[in-house]
């Protein structure tokens, strides 16, 4: 179990630092030490990332990665998120992690990449899958919610495999460069969670 931590709404078990999602494939919270191979994977796979995710603007350069890392870092300590390295291998092919945690209401939201090579394999969805798991069983959390533009029809389909209910779709939920793109609004509970897993 977690360590306990306190944050504006008391004390809460903290994520953990590291989740195994099965052989050979892990979640590990992200590290300054990763900043580099982290980087190296964002400059590999920024056009095909770019289609989708609205921040590859903000990670220049190795300062901007170590910046974001220390920025989860800090999120983390005051129980407000956490960010994984999806590592599968041992090698950095993603980040997943819960980009709010709002423990007064028990809920949460993923956020997630995966690099371009290592789509199709259901790595997302195995860890997603596994993140849901924490959240509910071990920082009993209630509600998980996983947000993904309309065109995102890979994360949408994340959603699906994860048996979660399309709540909506938000116009011009995000300005993705150039443009707004609509949103899907996606969730699931955990008595719905528990009852698919039986």
């Amino acid at each position: 179990m977690a360590e306990p931590f306190h944050s504006q709404t008391g004390a809460h078990n903290r994520p953990m630092e590291s989740l195994i999602v099965d052989t050979g494939l892990y979640l590990d919270i992200l590290k300054i030490s990763d900043a580099e191979e982290l980087f190296a994977l964002v400059e590999e796979n920024r056009l095909y990332l770019r289609k989708t995710l609205p921040w590859l603007d903000e990670v220049r350069g190795l300062d901007e990665q170590i910046s974001y890392i220390s920025h989860c870092q800090t999120d983390y300590e005051n129980g407000k998120g956490v960010m994984y390295a999806i590592r599968n291998g041992g090698r950095i092919v993603g980040t997943v992690g819960l980009n709010w945690l709002d423990f007064e209401n028990k809920s949460c939201g993923v956020g997630y990449w995966i690099s371009e090579h290592q789509t199709g394999q259901g790595i997302v969805t195995r860890s997603c899958s596994r993140l849901i798991d924490h959240c509910f069983n071990d920082l009993n959390l209630h509600r998980f919610v996983l947000e993904a533009s309309v065109e995102n029809v890979a994360s949408c389909n994340v959603a699906d495999r994860l048996g979660m209910r399309l709540e909506g779709v938000n116009k011009d939920r995000e300005w993705l460069y150039n443009r707004f793109v609509d949103g899907k609004m996606y969730a699931i509970t955990k008595p719905e969670w528990l009852s698919a897993s039986d």
